[in-house]
C-alpha cells in the first residue's frame, strides 16, 4: 500500500445535491487501494440528526467507505459545525474511526495537528456560543431523545436563523482568528495545521513559538473537489472536476 495519506473535508452531502455524492463515489473509486488512510475533516453531510435516521444517500456513503476500507485503506472521521451529531454506529457501519477535534497524527511528513476548523473562528462570538451548547452532552442526549420529525424542525429553523446571522456578518469575522490559530498549535507542539470549514482553500504560512510553520485549509466541494495529500514526497493541496 502506498504511504500516502489524503484529506477532505466539507462535501456537504445532501439529497438535493446528487452530484456531490457521485462526486465522492468517483474519487474514492479513483483511489481504492492506493492511499493509506484518508481523513475527513468534518461536513461530510450537510445536516445530521442522529445515526437512527440517517437515510438512503447516508447508507450508500458508508457502504462506498466501507468497500474502500475492504480494499486496504483506513478511513477518520471528524466532526463538522453540520454533522456533529454523526455517531459511533455510523462510524461502524462506514468501516470508520471517529477522530477528536483537535487531533496529532502522525504522517510520513511527520506529525500534523488535524482540526474541523469552526473552533478557530473565535471572531464569531454567536457562533462560538452557539456551538458550545450543541456539543454539550446533556443537550446532545436531550436532543436525540425527540422524535426523527422534531429534530428535522429544529434543523429547519436553525438553518434559518443561521443564513440570516450569516449575512449580516463580515466574511473575517467567519474566517479562522489567526491568534486563535497560534493558540492551538502552540498548545499541542505543533508546527503543520490542516482543517476545513472556512471554504478557503489555500497554504498559509507562519510562526509558532518562534519556528516556521504552515497551515493548510481544506476546500469545500461544489463545483470542484478538493483533496490534500501527504507523502514522502511533502504535502500537496489540489481540486478537481466534480
Amino acid at each position: 500500500m502506498p504511504d500516502r495519506l489524503l484529506f477532505i473535508s466539507d462535501l456537504h452531502l445532501q439529497t438535493s445535491r446528487p452530484e456531490l455524492t457521485r462526486g465522492l463515489l468517483d474519487f474514492l473509486g479513483r483511489e481504492s487501494g492506493r492511499c493509506q488512510a484518508l481523513y475527513i475533516l468534518g461536513d461530510l453531510f450537510e445536516v445530521w440528526l442522529g445515526d437512527d435516521a440517517a437515510d438512503a444517500l447516508a447508507q450508500e456513503v458508508a457502504a462506498a467507505l466501507r468497500d474502500f476500507v475492504v480494499a486496504g485503506s483506513q478511513v477518520y472521521l471528524m466532526h463538522g459545525n453540520r454533522d456533529f451529531l454523526l455517531g459511533a454506529a455510523y462510524a461502524q457501519s462506514a468501516g470508520a474511526e471517529l477522530l477528536p477535534d483537535p487531533v496529532v497524527i502522525s504522517t510520513p511528513i511527520g506529525e500534523v495537528l488535524l482540526a474541523h476548523g469552526d473552533s478557530l473562528c473565535t471572531d464569531d462570538v454567536d457562533y462560538q456560543q452557539f456551538r458550545a451548547q450543541v456539543r454539550n452532552p446533556a443537550w446532545q442526549t436531550a436532543f436525540l431523545a425527540k422524535s426523527v420529525p422534531e429534530r428535522i424542525e429544529f434543523a429547519r429553523q436553525a438553518r434559518e436563523q443561521s443564513k440570516e446571522a450569516t449575512a449580516d456578518k463580515a466574511m473575517a469575522i467567519m474566517d479562522v482568528n489567526q491568534q486563535a490559530v497560534v493558540e492551538l498549535m502552540s498548545a499541542h507542539q505543533q508546527s503543520r495545521l490542516i482543517h476545513g470549514h472556512t471554504h478557503r482553500p489555500d497554504q498559509h504560512a507562519l510562526t509558532v513559538d518562534g519556528n516556521s510553520a504552515w497551515r493548510l485549509v481544506l476546500g469545500d466541494w461544489g463545483k470542484q473537489g478538493w483533496v490534500a495529500e501527504i507523502s514522502d514526497a511533502g504535502v500537496n493541496l489540489s481540486s478537481f472536476d466534480l
